[in-house]
């Protein structure tokens, strides 16, 4: 991805193995992320949270671990970012919210973040969302507001806003992200990062998400193999998650490279409803075009789908801050984002009869989705329908509506709906140097082969990094 000897910006692969071989230590690497944190962070506001001191204590326990030649797992040393939605051990999770008591207790690890402490990450602080994880940008009475890494005047994209600002600053290596309508995606997007949404149940997850079945953790990197590595580890079991898949033993990181000959891929340029800058359309079609130079099939199809389903995530999502304000005084829903509140107001207005249909929907445009893979192996559409806009506005034309709260990110919610693993490679840029994304979907259960090809697109279009 990047010829750049900034320790900060080194992949998990290369600095496991600078580890193994003495010519590195998990101590001046992390001293280097840290620094890295201070002096460039304060101008795009990444953090939430951050914490030197563990780091640094976790940073030298992992040095003596390689020095002994008894590394704990496979990310040793590596310094890690944890999304302010995501629980962490002794550290608040306050889910970039005011109504949230920073006293805890904070007793209790997420799964993911169990699992990458158990290998041997070095947490370095939490990333910024918006409340509770509410819209596609991050912005919260919390925290503020998070930049994009190419440009600080543009948006970071949500809801995983500061990981994707983190990863393309090289805040560390490794970044938890949350997915519940394309929150992992459009920061991936936006920030030029790489950016996976597993298959629903594939990453366990505590406590359940009150977005329920449309909510998923994945890994947020600057190259495919490192995402991989965290898969590895974060689909590890956790008897905490009931809707967890079964533990399949896979090494995501192993076998990444593999030929494209013969696969077959649907192009759709629009998903039968979206509207697409036609720079960004022209990006990702150029992109596809490189798939069938390696040797694969590639057809540009119609659809799948005749309407936007939109409508169907609203109604779920806005059900779901019922259930998350419950039991919440007034003065607490006080502090919160007016979209929230305004989610609210449009939640009180849904029926019982209204969800019903909004599920018996949702079952039907996941048909669709999951029917693309009878004929291919791979789905390909662009993730974004265009490129970072202005930070401060919840969506590109500056509506004050909850209804467009999500809207315009026309190619990430519905493979929440379908839960299908997706993810969002880097494959170019605007006029204006803002990066576009490519999203590769897979049908359920597939992850590694949307892995394999995200790979392979890596080395057929290297990725980049923003310049200092």
């Amino acid at each position: 991805m990047s010829t750049s000897t900034d320790l900060y910006y080194l992949s998990a692969k290369d600095l496991v193995q600078s580890y193994a071989t003495g010519d590195l230590s998990p101590v001046e690497v992390t001293e280097a992320v840290l620094q890295r944190i201070e002096t460039d962070s304060p101008r795009f506001n990444a953090f939430c949270l951050i914490g030197p001191e563990s780091a640094l204590e976790s940073a030298r326990q992992s040095e003596r671990r390689w020095r002994q030649g008894e590394p704990c797992g496979l990310i040793d040393g590596v310094p890690v970012t944890v999304k302010d939605l995501v629980l962490t051990k002794g550290w608040p999770t306050l889910r970039g919210s005011r109504s949230i008591d920073p006293a805890g207790p904070w007793d209790e690890d997420a799964p993911a973040t169990d699992k990458l402490r158990k290998h041997g990450a070095v947490i370095v602080g939490k990333t910024t969302t918006p409340e509770f994880g509410s819209k596609g940008v991050t912005e919260s009475p919390l925290s503020g507001s998070t930049r994009n890494g190419w440009n600080d005047s543009r948006t970071s994209g949500g809801s995983s806003g500061g990981a994707g600002t983190a990863a393309a600053r090289g805040y560390g290596v490794l970044h938890i992200g949350t997915d519940g309508a394309g929150s992992v995606r459009i920061p991936a997007s936006f920030s030029g990062i790489f950016g996976l949404k597993p298959t629903f149940g594939r990453v366990p997850m505590f406590p359940p998400s009150p977005l329920g079945t449309v909510s998923h953790i994945g890994p947020m990197t600057r190259t495919v193999d490192d995402a991989a590595r965290m898969m590895t580890v974060m689909a590890e079991p956790d008897g905490r998650d009931w809707h967890a898949l079964p533990y399949d033993g896979r090494m995501y990181h192993e076998g990444l490279e593999r030929s494209l000959k013969g696969l077959r891929i649907a192009y759709s340029n629009d998903l039968g409803y979206a509207e697409v800058d036609p720079e960004v359309a022209r990006k990702c079609r150029k992109s596809v075009d490189l798939f069938a130079k390696a040797g694969a099939e590639v057809e540009e199809i119609e659809g799948p789908l005749n309407d936007d389903p939109a409508w169907i995530t609203d109604r779920l999502w806005f059900a779901a801050f019922l259930t998350i304000t419950k039991g919440m005084t007034s003065k607490q829903i006080d502090l919160m984002d007016p979209l929230l509140v305004g989610m609210l107001e449009r939640a009180r207005e849904l029926s019982v009869a209204s969800l019903l249909q909004a599920h018996t929907a949702r079952e039907e445009v996941a048909l669709k989705l999951c029917q693309v893979h009878k004929d291919y192996d791979l789905l390909v559409t662009p993730t974004m329908p265009m490129t970072a806009f202005d930070a401060g506005p919840f969506n590109p034309w500056e509506s004050p509506d909850p209804d467009d709260w999500i809207k315009w990110s026309s190619f990430t919610y519905p493979f929440n709906l379908s839960q299908q693993p997706a993810a969002s490679c880097p494959c170019g840029f605007s006029a204006d140097g803002m990066p576009v994304g490519l999203q590769i979907v897979g049908p359920k259960y597939a992850d590694y082969l949307v892995l394999q090809a995200s790979r392979m697109f890596e080395l057929l279009a290297p990725f980049r990094l923003p310049s200092d």
